[in-house]
């Protein structure tokens, strides 16, 4: 039988935050791939367990060559545990390769859930949190970030990233850039730790604050661009949109609450333009005229 891949979330700040599976996982994983051993050992003494298993590392600069060793270990029967320095294995850490190799190897993964950056930050932001995107890291180039920023201007959703202090003021001010310097965000440092901050505010202002200097873990959560301006169209244009709704095979009552609804108009105002509109065609037609039939009174003039 083949064994079964465990990624395990660890505290990102308090180790009293570690849910009991890790700690059940620490101690009867047959191997432990960990993102820095010095931490797991840290980690492991201040939650008093001892690992009965093999603890080798797995981070960025040995993932490649790795992980072929531990899906054989995997494909062996052994209980493979993955976890890394905070957080949740494969969100902007190692694990990706590995599940993605033990996923094709038809290997079972599953999951201790655990502290998260990311959903701690969002919660804690002050901003909408029904729908929102991770972003990661920028690049560290400007040019490479300018460009980045420029691509998601104009996405709804809250977004979250992860940034370095060192460069957290140059990346709130390429944000300002992008964005505009009144875009509501939150820099949230420290999370659960002793110093744990939130500084919420317009982009503008908090890479001002920034400027500074800005220490420890950083998440920041932008608040989604704001919806655009509604299309004013001209009657004729409404007209036309229904017209292409029923050419299409709808009714002309589904065809006019179907562009009041995707134009946020009442319907009624969509329905006096399609009655304006044929009205103007009757009346540019020889011989026609409104609410008259061909046979009509003023259709014999």
């Amino acid at each position: 039988m083949t064994g079964v891949l465990v990624l395990a979330g660890t505290p990102i700040g308090d180790v009293s935050d570690a849910p009991p599976r890790l700690v059940d996982e620490l101690a009867t994983a047959d191997v432990i791939a960990a993102e820095d051993t010095r931490r797991l050992r840290r980690l492991t003494q201040a939650l008093g367990v001892t690992p009965a298993g093999r603890v080798v590392s797995y981070f960025e600069g040995n993932e490649v060559g790795r992980t072929p060793e531990l899906v054989e270990a995997l494909l062996g029967g052994a209980r493979v545990l993955l976890v890394t320095d905070a957080g949740m294995p494969s969100v902007s850490d190692p694990g990706y390769r590995l599940v993605a190799a033990a996923v094709a190897a038809d290997v079972k993964v599953t999951a201790v859930p655990g502290p998260s950056a990311v959903l701690t930050a969002l919660a804690l932001s002050g901003l909408p949190v029904d729908r929102f995107t991770f972003e990661g890291f920028l690049p560290r180039k400007s040019g490479d970030r300018a460009r980045q920023l420029a691509s998601i201007a104009a996405e709804p959703r809250t977004m979250v990233f992860f940034e370095a202090p060192h460069r957290i003021a140059e990346a709130l001010t390429a944000m300002a850039e992008a964005f505009g310097p009144q875009r509501p965000a939150a820099v949230c440092r420290e999370l659960t730790k002793t110093y744990e901050e939130v500084k919420r505010g317009p982009i503008g202002e908090l890479a001002t604050w920034a400027a500074d200097g800005v220490k420890g873990e950083i998440t920041v959560v932008v608040a989604g661009a704001p919806p655009a301006a509604p299309q004013e169209l001209t009657p004729a244009e409404l007209a036309r949109l229904v017209a292409v709704r029923e050419e299409a095979g709808e009714r002309r009552k589904e065809a006019i609450a179907a562009v009041a609804v995707e134009l946020s108009l009442p319907k009624r105002e969509v329905f006096d333009a399609v009655v304006a509109a044929k009205k103007e065609g009757l009346e540019n037609t020889p011989g026609k005229a409104p609410g008259k039939s061909p046979g009509g009174a003023r259709g014999k003039e």
